[in-house]
C-alpha cells in the first residue's frame, strides 16, 4: 500500500491545478504583441518554430507546463480560411430541408395505425434532423461513388469512397432516395415493414443500413454502436494495404464516417484511435455529430463532449477540426475584443447547452447573453427570433463545407470533424432538445405545421397534416441541381456493389497432398492448416489475394516460417534489424508484406478480416482473408462484429484454433472454449466446421474457397484447429460429400464372433464424434469391440450443417412440399443401435441434431458443460466425461437401458 501524500505534496499540486495570476500586465501585454508581430510578418511556420522551441526550453527548465489539448470553444477554420462555397446555398438549404420532411413523414406514418404503420415499428427523427446539412454537404460536394472498375483514356475510374452512416439517421437517406427515384413512395411507405412490403409489391426499407436486407442499397452496417467506426478505420488501413501491396491503387478515395458523440464512449469507436493514426490513415475523415444528447440524457451534462473528444483525438495523433459556430456568429466574434463569447462558452457545460437548443430567444437573451454586461451588448439590436435562429456549425452548410474541405486535404493524419448541432433541429415544441426527443415518433397537427412553416416547405395545411411526402418535379431546378451534384461525383450513395473478378482455385492435390495421403503421421489440424496456407500462397492466381490474419499468435500456431516466404505488412516498411535476422523465422516486415500481425486486439484483426472478406464489393477485387486466434476469443469476444460481418455479406475463413475444452490443458478457465459452435450455429451465413482430421480439413477449405472465390456465394467459413499430434489417416475414398454436408462414415469396429455366434447376432452400437473427441470415440470404439460388440463410428465435421438441412428438411414438410429426409437420417440408415455422440464442446452442440436423427433410436450426448480447468488433456477428458473410458461406459449404460 502506498503512504499517503504529505499535506505540503498535496498543497502543491492543487496550486498546479489552479489558475496562474497575471502578475505583471504589462511584460504579459509586450509578450503578446511581439508574438503577434512576429506571425504577421513572418508567418506561421515561424511562429510555430518558436512556440516549439519555447516548450522545448520549458521542458530543459523542469517548468511545469505542457500545452492544452483542447483549444477554445470556436472553430478550427477561420473565417479568413474558408473557401468559396462552390454550390447554391439557397438551393441546398431547400433540398435538405426536403429530406428533412420526408424523413419525419416517413417515421410518423410508419407508427399511425391510420397510415398503414403500427406504434410497434418505431424508428427516429431527432437524429436525421441534427445531422441533415452534415449529410447533405458530403452528397453534395465530397462523397464519391463507384464510377467503374476500369479505365477510360487511361486513367482509372474512380472506384468510390466509403461512407459509415449514423444508423439512427437512416430515414434521412431513405428521403434522399426517394427524391434521386432510387426509392418511390410506395417503398417509404414501408418503412421497417420488409415482410408486409413484400406481398404488396414494395421494397421495405430496413431499420438501420443493413447490407443483407438491402444488398444493393447499404454497404456498411452501423446499427450497433462502436462497430461503424473499428470498422471505418480498418477498411481505410486496408486500401493503403492493398496500395502498397500493388494489387489495387486507393489513391484519392476517402472514407467518411458519420458517428454520434455518445457512440464514443463504445469501447470499439475508440480502440483503433491510435492505429489510424500510427498508420498515417490520411483517406479517413470522422465527423463527429456532437448534438449533445443521447437515448436518455446529456452525454455529458457536466461537461463539454467536444472538448473531451478533442482531448482523446489530439492526443491519439488525429487531425482535429471543430465545427461549432454557424456563420450568424462571425459578426458577434468580430465585435467581442474582450473575448467575452470564449469566455462564457468555457463556463457553459453542455447540460445548460443543451437547455439553451430547447428554449426559445428570450430565453436565450436572458440567460446567455444576460450573463454579464459585455455579452449583453453583444446582443443589442437582435430581436429574439434572430438570436432563436443562431445556427451551431453543424447546421450551416458553408461551414461545415470548410471543415470537410480542410479535412478533405489534410495530409498525413485521419482527421476528426467535431460537429456541433442540436438534436432535434427544427422540431420546435415537440423535440428540439428536449430529453424524450430521441425517442420522439408522435407530431400532432400543430406540430407538423410548425415544422412546415420554420423550414418554408411548399405544402399546404392539409397535406402537412396528412403527412404527404413531396417530390418536386423532374424538370424542376431542385431536381436538376440534385442529380447534377450527384453525377459530378460518380453517381449516387449509398449503393452497394457485388461485381468482383472470379479467382481459380488449386487443384486440392497441389497444396494439399500430404494430408489427402497421410498414411498415419502424426501431425495437429493447427500444423496441417498452416502447411495448406504455405501452399497456397505460392499459388500464382490464388496466393496474391490471401490475407492471413493473426492477433500475436503466430508463433503459437507454428506460423513464423510465412514471416521471410511473404513478410508481415508495415506501412513504413522495416527501420530496424530485428534481432533474429539470421534465422529462417526471422521477423520481416515489408511494405508489400502480406500478414497483418495485428497484435493483441482481437476487434482490431476481425476488423481487419471483415475488411479483406467484403473487399469484392467494396473495391471490386476479391480477397480471400484467413484469421486464426484462439477459438475461445472470437464469437464469445467480438461476436457482435462476427454478426456485422455477416450482415455485410463477408467472404473468408475463421480459424479457431486450440479449439475445444481439453485441448489448450494448462490454459484453463478462460481459454478452453466449449461454445464456439454453440454461437456460431445461430449466424445464417457462417458455415461451421469441427474437423478431426487433416484430411477433413482439406476438403472444407477447398470447398470454401470453390464458393467463395469461383462461386461467389456469400457464405464465410468458421473452422476449429486442434494443437494435439495424432495419427493422421488417407482420405477414405467417396467421403468428401458427407464431409461437406457434415457426416459420414468412418469405420467400423468388431471382433470375430463367439463359437455359435454370427455377426448378426453382436449387439449394435452406434458412435458420433468431432474434432478432438474423435480419437477418443475411436478408442471407445476399438474397446467396445473387443468386448464383443459391433460398432460403427461416424466422423461429424459440422453439426450446425446438419441441423440446418434438418430444419430445411422439416419446414418444407410442414409446408406440404416433397421432402427429403434428413441427411444425417440417411447417413445413419444402416446403422444400428443406440446412438452415443460425444464432443468437445458443450451437450448443445450434439443436440441440436436430435429430432433428425433417424426414428426410434436412442440418443445420447456428451459433451464438456461447466467451466474449464487446467490440467492435462487426459485429466479434462475424464473430468468432463468425454474420454475414451467415459464413452464406453454410456455405451454400456444406453446398450442396458434399452
Amino acid at each position: 500500500m502506498n503512504a499517503p501524500a504529505p499535506l505540503h505534496a498535496l498543497h502543491a499540486l492543487q496550486q498546479a491545478a489552479m489558475p496562474i495570476p497575471d502578475t505583471d500586465p504589462q511584460e504579459t501585454a509586450e509578450w503578446r504583441e511581439a508574438f503577434m508581430a512576429l506571425a504577421a510578418t513572418q508567418g506561421q511556420a515561424r511562429a510555430r518554430y518558436l512556440l516549439d522551441e519555447l516548450a522545448r526550453l520549458a521542458r530543459e527548465q523542469r517548468v511545469s507546463w505542457k500545452p492544452e489539448l483542447a483549444t477554445p470553444y470556436v472553430n478550427t477554420v477561420g473565417v479568413n480560411e474558408q473557401p468559396v462555397f462552390p454550390g447554391d446555398l439557397a438551393m441546398e438549404e431547400r433540398l435538405a430541408s426536403l429530406m428533412r420532411w420526408n424523413a419525419l413523414a416517413m417515421v410518423v406514418r410508419a407508427n399511425q395505425a391510420e397510415s398503414g404503420g403500427s406504434s410497434e415499428l418505431g424508428g427516429h427523427i431527432a437524429s436525421y434532423a441534427s445531422a441533415a446539412d452534415l449529410f447533405e454537404t458530403g452528397f453534395n460536394h465530397f462523397f464519391h461513388a463507384r464510377e467503374g472498375l476500369g479505365q477510360i483514356d487511361g486513367v482509372n475510374q474512380h472506384r468510390g469512397d466509403l461512407v459509415f452512416f449514423q444508423p439512427h439517421s437512416a430515414p434521412g437517406v431513405y428521403a434522399r432516395a426517394y427524391l434521386e427515384s432510387r426509392l418511390n413512395e410506395k417503398d417509404l411507405g414501408f418503412y421497417r415493414q420488409e415482410l408486409s412490403a413484400a406481398t404488396q409489391g414494395a421494397q421495405g426499407l430496413s431499420s438501420y443500413p443493413h447490407p443483407y436486407l438491402m444488398p444493393d442499397f447499404w454497404q456498411f452496417p452501423t446499427g450497433s454502436m462502436g462497430i461503424g467506426p473499428i470498422s471505418s478505420i480498418y477498411h481505410a488501413r486496408f486500401m493503403h494495404y492493398l496500395t502498397h501491396r500493388r494489387l489495387l491503387d486507393c489513391t484519392g478515395r476517402k472514407v467518411w464516417g458519420v458517428f454520434g458523440d455518445g457512440e464514443m464512449d463504445e469501447p470499439e469507436s475508440m480502440s483503433a484511435l491510435t492505429l489510424a493514426a500510427r498508420e498515417g490513415l490520411d483517406n479517413l475523415v470522422w465527423v463527429v455529430n456532437c448534438n449533445l444528447q443521447r437515448l436518455d440524457g446529456p452525454v455529458r451534462g457536466n461537461g463539454r463532449i467536444i472538448d473531451e473528444l478533442e482531448k482523446l483525438f489530439a492526443g491519439a495523433g488525429w487531425n482535429v477540426i471543430k465545427l461549432v459556430w454557424g456563420s450568424d456568429w462571425d459578426g458577434l466574434f468580430a465585435r467581442d475584443i474582450t473575448g467575452a463569447l470564449t469566455q462564457a462558452f468555457a463556463h457553459t457545460v453542455d447540460g445548460q447547452m443543451q437547455t439553451f437548443a430547447a428554449k426559445d430567444g428570450r430565453f436565450n437573451r436572458d440567460n446567455f447573453f444576460g450573463q454579464n454586461e459585455e455579452l449583453a451588448r453583444l446582443a443589442q439590436g437582435m430581436t429574439d427570433e434572430q438570436i432563436d435562429r443562431l445556427k451551431r456549425g453543424g447546421h450551416d452548410l458553408v461551414k461545415i463545407h470548410a471543415a470537410y474541405a480542410a479535412a478533405a486535404n489534410h495530409t498525413g493524419q485521419p482527421t476528426v470533424i467535431l460537429a456541433h448541432t442540436k438534436k432535434g433541429y427544427g422540431m420546435g415544441s415537440a423535440g428540439q432538445g428536449k430529453m424524450t426527443t430521441h425517442s420522439q415518433k408522435k407530431f400532432d397537427e400543430s406540430d407538423l405545421l410548425e415544422f412546415r412553416n420554420r423550414f418554408n416547405l411548399p405544402l399546404s395545411d392539409e397535406q402537412a397534416k396528412q403527412l404527404a411526402f413531396y417530390k418536386p418535379a423532374a424538370d424542376s431546378p431542385e431536381m436538376q441541381y440534385l442529380h447534377a451534384k450527384r453525377a459530378a461525383l460518380g453517381g449516387y450513395l449509398p449503393k452497394r456493389e457485388t461485381s468482383a473478378d472470379t479467382v481459380p482455385v488449386p487443384a486440392l492435390p497441389v497444396y494439399a497432398n500430404f494430408a489427402l495421403a497421410a498414411d498415419g503421421k502424426e501431425m495437429s489440424t493447427t500444423m496441417a492448416f498452416v502447411r495448406m496456407l504455405g501452399g497456397l500462397l505460392k499459388d500464382a492466381s490464388l496466393g496474391p489475394r490471401i490475407v492471413p490474419i493473426v492477433a500475436d499468435e503466430a508463433r503459437t500456431f507454428g506460423m513464423a516460417n510465412l514471416f521471410k516466404q511473404v513478410g508481415i505488412y508495415s506501412s513504413v516498411g522495416q527501420k530496424y534489424a530485428p534481432e533474429d535476422i539470421g534465422s529462417v523465422l526471422s521477423y520481416r516486415e515489408a511494405l508489400d508484406g502480406q500478414i497483418l500481425e495485428e497484435g493483441i486486439s482481437e476487434a482490431g484483426a476481425l476488423a481487419s478480416w471483415t475488411a479483406a472478406a467484403t473487399s469484392y464489393s467494396v473495391h471490386g477485387l476479391a480477397m480471400l482473408p484467413f484469421y486464426i486466434y484462439y477459438s475461445m476469443f472470437g464469437f464469445q469476444r467480438v461476436g457482435d462484429q462476427i454478426w456485422a460481418a455477416a450482415d455485410q455479406r463477408a467472404r473468408g475463413f475463421l480459424l479457431g484454433a486450440t479449439s475445444g475444452r481439453t485441448t489448450l490443458g494448462g490454459e484453463g478457465l478462460q481459454h478452453q472454449d466449449g461454445s464456439s459452435h454453440l454461437v456460431a450455429a445461430t449466424i445464417p451465413n457462417c458455415k461451421a466446421y469441427d474437423p478431426a482430421f487433416a484430411c477433413e480439413l482439406a476438403v472444407i477449405i477447398d470447398r470454401g474457397m470453390q464458393e467463395m472465390m469461383v462461386e461467389q456465394q456469400d457464405v464465410f467459413y468458421y473452422v476449429t484447429l486442434m494443437n494435439e499430434n495424432y495419427a493422421q489417416p488417407d482420405l477414405r475414398p467417396g467421403s468428401e460429400a458427407g464431409i461437406v454436408r457434415g457426416c459420414y462414415k468412418f469405420n467400423s469396429y468388431s471382433r470375430s464372433p463367439d463359437k455359435g455366434q454370427s455377426q448378426q447376432t453382436l449387439e449394435k452400437l452406434t458412435l458420433l464424434g468431432s474434432g478432438a473427441i474423435l480419437t477418443e470415440v475411436i478408442k471407445a470404439a476399438q474397446q467396445l469391440a473387443e468386448q464383443g460388440l459391433d460398432v460403427t463410428v461416424y466422423s461429424v465435421t459440422s453439426w450446425s450443417e446438419l441441423a440446418r438441412d434438418g430444419a430445411a428438411c422439416q419446414q418444407r414438410a410442414l409446408q406440404g412440399e416433397p421432402a427429403s429426409a434428413p441427411f444425417i437420417a440417411e447417413q445413419l440408415k444402416d446403422s444400428e443401435g443406440p446412438i452415443i455422440a460425444a464432443t468437445d464442446y458443450v451437450r448443445a452442440v450434439p443436440e441440436s441434431i436430435r429430432a433428425f436423427l433417424p426414428a426410434g433410436r436412442s440418443y445420447l450426448t456428451l459433451g464438456t458443460d461447466g467451466f474449464g480447468r487446467s490440467d492435462t488433456r487426459a485429466a479434462l477428458r475424464g473430468f468432463f466425461g468425454v474420454d475414451a473410458s467415459s464413452i464406453v461406459q454410456a455405451a454400456l449404460h444406453q446398450l442396458k437401458a434399452g
